[in-house]
């Protein structure tokens, strides 16, 4: 009996072809690594010296004291996270290489929780953030420096507080699964950004990860990693990164205004100013410096009628940034009895004005 082959059916082709592809793209992947001289452990490394660990305020339970930030100029500026950590007059900046600077809290931009540290120090090496048109609205120039979901990438931080002295911060190897507006919460509170990130599949939302570095296989700072926070409509902790155009976008802002001085010195006389008699109540400190969040409103007060409400971040006070309870109090203080005080707030993510008229007189100590 005569036998014959059977032909090749498709499957087979197909599968041929798979394999074909992914072998090319294997390759294509190990060139331009090699093309760029770097391997996984030296991009890391690279990485690594651009990254710094940051210890401060807390140390209690829920509130660590320690976070992550990125080197962004050669004189030592450092872009982070706004949190507690930063509640102190003594941060704590620590180098790759060991080295340990007193750090400066320049500024802030409370819309992305964004803050700028300053370090005396010279020719560091550092990340430059991109170029951005700043005439143009944030929407137009949304695509700078942005990448594609399945980019692999590196978080780069000092989760769990383990790298204290030289020792190098922890490396996760993750892909970008996504970008999608931020919608999350911390405890009661919404967050203020509402702007697109990244979302990972790390897991990054750990304790010290917070302003860490997310770079891509070619060792480009991509992102600055997020703070804890939960997705508004599952509850469930989010890993994810703020792109680096919005870094850019908040570094820039900040140096713009200069230095916040309420951020480090109160206003020099004038008791602060009780913020009852606007019918203002803001979330109590913790810490000195705890973001000046409303947690209530006063029915039939002034700022009842100016359309304050519960869960709104105080942002500005007469035109002024303000970045914590005391630094409202201080500004408030300020002012003189019967002058116009209008402040402004996030809400929802937008900018909102309100109008609270002429300013009440203190009756005496708060």
């Amino acid at each position: 009996m005569r036998t014959c082959a059977m032909p090749e059916t498709p499957t087979r082709w197909g599968s041929l072809l798979a394999f074909v592809v992914t072998a090319f793209i294997g390759a294509v992947a190990l060139l331009g690594a090699v093309a760029w001289g770097a391997t996984p452990e030296e991009t890391i490394a690279g990485g690594a010296r651009r990254v710094v660990k940051l210890y401060g305020a807390g140390g209690v339970r829920g509130l660590e004291a320690y976070q992550t930030g990125i080197l962004v100029s050669p004189q030592g500026h450092i872009v982070t996270v706004l949190s507690t950590v930063l509640d102190s007059d003594a941060i704590d900046c620590v180098l790759d290489d060991g080295r340990r600077y007193p750090a400066t809290l320049l500024g802030a931009d409370p819309r992305r929780e964004l803050a700028v540290l300053s370090i005396a120090g010279e020719d560091l090496p550092c990340y430059e953030l991109p170029a951005l048109d700043e005439a143009a609205p944030a929407q137009a120039g949304a695509a700078v420096g942005r990448v594609s979901p399945g980019t692999r990438v590196f978080a780069l931080s000092n989760l769990f507080g383990v790298a204290v002295g030289d020792e190098r911060v922890s490396a996760q190897h993750g892909v970008i699964s996504g970008t999608v507006p931020l919608e999350a919460r911390r405890g009661a509170h919404e967050a203020p950004y509402r702007g697109n990130v990244y979302i990972l599949d790390c897991t990054t939302s750990n304790p010290g990860s917070a302003g860490g570095a997310l770079i891509d296989w070619r060792g480009r700072l991509v992102g600055m990693l997020g703070k804890e926070l939960r997705a508004t409509a599952t509850g469930v902790w989010l890993n994810y990164a703020l792109p680096v155009d919005e870094v850019a976008r908040g570094y820039r802002s900040v140096l713009g205004a200069g230095v916040d001085a309420t951020l480090a010195t109160p206003e020099p006389d004038g008791l602060p100013y009780d913020l009852a008699l606007l019918g203002i109540v803001l979330v109590p400190d913790l810490l000195d410096k705890t973001p000046p969040f409303v947690e209530s409103i006063r029915d039939g007060s002034v700022a009842a009628g100016a359309g304050l409400r519960a869960d709104d971040l105080l942002v500005a006070v007469n035109g002024r940034s303000v970045a914590s309870r005391s630094a409202v109090q201080q500004r408030l203080a300020a002012l003189a009895d019967g002058d116009p005080v209008q402040v402004t707030v996030i809400r929802d993510g937008g900018i909102v004005e309100c109008d609270l008229g002429p300013k009440p007189r203190a009756g005496g100590k708060p």
